[in-house]
């Protein structure tokens, strides 16, 4: 089954934003004018899932970068639940006026694909940039004498079918478990999926030995990398990235899928007032090129992938990933 996500991801070149008028003003990343009375107090910048994970990170260096850039003061406010859809109706309520932003991945779209939710992330929302796209791994812990190596893992699973357990997302047509259940295809194997839908969950459940494995993207674990409590078994990308040389990818492994992708972004609700939008359009591309937010991404591992897209190429990314859901849907059965 083929996905035209990733290669909208790696093929897709860089697009510069187009930037128009604020109030008689051209705007320029390097001189970014605000509108007038705008903004006059701080954003809300909501975020779907718990303090911690990934978006949240994702959210907090974004938010400081575009305060460095644009003199954007920035709440964060995390709602986790429901696999990143409790956040929505919060978003949606609030007033089309340009003082709410909120921070989402690619569940909100595989959510729309589904049926899960009514709005399109591409229409209803106006996407002000995408400034993450990256890949996933399956992690095991360091110390676990059973695996030391993705063969290892395989040789556990299947001899013991349905016993190994994996933390990971609940949400059904979720980017993680459409991804595990091509795996479990390709391999003719079965993993034991256990839901979490906060990130400090799912890493403490594989640390503390409540699980086997743990899906997850290498950047939101960086930490745990780093300090040796968890290592990389498989990678879901079709050639070996140079940090992860020494890790199989699912292609080695005997898995002939290519592998969906992980990207986060930043969305207005449709209707903000011109000015606003371009503004702030404007202040998130300055912000991904801000200094400590290049070294933030770096640190991530998100520079592996290019992951910059402005408005007009969020939108393409995510009819894309919306066709790609859609069709991955009616082939596995899983709704859509």
């Amino acid at each position: 089954m083929k996905s035209r996500i990733t290669s909208l991801a790696m093929a897709m070149s860089l697009t510069a934003l187009s930037l128009t008028a604020i109030t008689g003003t051209a705007v320029q990343a390097a001189d970014i004018k605000k509108p007038a009375n705008f903004p006059t107090r701080p954003l809300t910048m909501i975020v779907p899932y718990g303090a911690g994970g990934g978006s949240d990170q994702l959210a907090r260096a974004m938010a400081g970068a575009m305060d460095k850039v644009a003199d954007i003061k920035f709440q964060v406010v995390n709602k986790p639940g429901g696999g990143g859809t409790a956040a929505i109706p919060d978003f949606m309520l609030a007033p089309a006026d340009g003082y709410t932003v909120m921070e989402h991945i690619d569940n909100a779209v595989s959510a729309y694909a589904k049926g899960d939710i009514r709005e399109n992330p591409a229409s209803d929302w106006v996407p002000l940039c995408m400034t993450q796209i990256t890949f996933s791994q399956i992690y095991v812990r360091s110390d676990d004498d059973r695996f030391s190596d993705w063969d290892s893992v395989l040789k556990h699973i299947k001899a013991n079918p349905g016993k190994v357990s994996m933390a990971n997302l609940g949400k059904v047509g979720s980017m993680e478990l459409v991804v595990m259940h091509q795996l479990q295809e390709a391999l003719g194997i079965k993993v034991k999926q256990i839901a979490f839908d906060k990130p400090a969950e799912r890493y403490g459940a594989l640390i503390g030995g409540q699980v086997d494995l743990l899906f997850e993207q290498p950047g939101d674990v960086r930490s745990f990398l780093d300090a040796g409590t968890m290592k990389p078994v498989l990678t879901f990308l079709n050639e070996r990235p140079s940090v992860f040389a020494d890790v199989t990818t699912h292609r080695e492994a005997g898995a002939d899928f290519d592998p969906l992708t992980r990207f986060r972004g930043f969305y207005v609700k449709k209707g903000v007032p011109a000015d606003r939008l371009a503004f702030l359009q404007a202040a998130c591309k300055a912000g991904f090129s801000e200094e400590s937010y290049a070294a933030f991404n770096k640190k991530k591992y998100m520079h592996l992938i290019d992951s910059y897209r402005d408005t007009a190429g969020s939108i393409e990314l995510i009819d894309g990933a919306v066709t790609t859901y859609r069709e991955m849907y009616k082939q596995l059965g899983i709704g859509g």
